[in-house]
């Protein structure tokens, strides 16, 4: 019998070598990685779909409240209508890191991410398969508040295929960066420190609910280093038709970023860090 270390040995040399049954490429694998990351989310879909929500419209309720129309119009637009895009990128991307940072977290608390490792499944398929599962978990909950922005408050959509972009461009590069979290923790309260300290504030410190003209000029300048203020940027244009950055320089930022992270995930799922020691 082999130990579970020679087995990750043996099934990453075989995957070094081209030794797959499936091919160079193996669609079969990374469908089915994909499609178990799809299931695991809609098994529980009151608290990955329902649940966030649920979250932004009590976001947006809280705001109307407590601002209402004191706050006056934004860029030319009312103040709820350009916080809506803001908290709904933030929704999305919140979702994607953790759809694919429990995931792997999960599997190494049980001890079965052995079962992810073992199959032939290269590091880049393996990266794809994660991502792909954030990625339609961050579009389903696009979809779904949007419309609800549309019923409530009236919303439309400005360029609805450049919004569907930075859907997935958002979804992608929080789902790569769940990857990396992922990865590194071992145990559920690193995975929570890293959500407080890392993710919530860079969504939160990103132009969510307000225009980044309004900030001191080194605040001004802090953010622009922020990848999460371009996808929120681009996608407030593709939703009202208004933004801060020109919208090519935000589409060109995010989707830097996204092939940044997946190099990233890429190389700790190649080197096996933190998952095969």
């Amino acid at each position: 019998m082999h130990s579970e270390k020679e087995v990750n040995h043996m099934a990453q040399n075989h995957t070094d070598m081209g030794i797959r049954r499936f091919g160079r490429f193996n669609w079969l694998g990374l469908y089915t990685l994909a499609l178990r990351e799809v299931l695991r989310f809609l098994n529980v879909w009151t608290q990955t779909l329902l649940a966030p929500m649920v979250t932004a419209g009590l976001f947006l309720v809280i705001f109307t409240i407590a601002v209402g129309t004191r706050r006056g119009d934004v860029l030319g637009v009312p103040f709820l209508t350009f916080i809506a895009p803001g908290v709904l990128m933030m929704t999305i991307i919140q979702n994607a890191f953790a759809n694919t940072s429990s995931s792997l977290v999960i599997s190494k608390v049980q001890g079965n991410i052995v079962d992810t490792l073992m199959p032939p499944l290269s590091a880049f398929e393996l990266v794809a398969g994660y991502m792909a599962g954030a990625v339609v978990r961050g579009v389903c909950i696009a979809v779904l508040l949007w419309l609800g922005l549309q019923v409530t408050i009236g919303i439309g959509l400005a360029h609805p295929m450049l919004a569907l972009i930075y859907a997935i461009l958002g979804a992608a590069l929080l789902g790569g960066l769940g990857i990396v979290a992922g990865v590194y923790a071992n145990k559920f309260d690193q995975m929570a420190a890293i959500t407080n300290f890392m993710v919530t504030p860079l969504a939160f410190l990103s132009g969510s609910f307000y225009s980044i003209t309004a900030l001191p000029k080194v605040l001004h300048d802090i953010t622009l280093f922020n990848p999460i203020f371009y996808l929120i940027d681009g996608l407030r244009y593709s939703v009202i038709g208004i933004s801060d950055q020109p919208v090519s320089l935000s589409l060109a930022v995010s989707f830097g970023s996204v092939v940044a992270v997946a190099c990233l995930a890429w190389g700790l799922f190649k080197t096996g860090y933190r998952l095969k020691s």
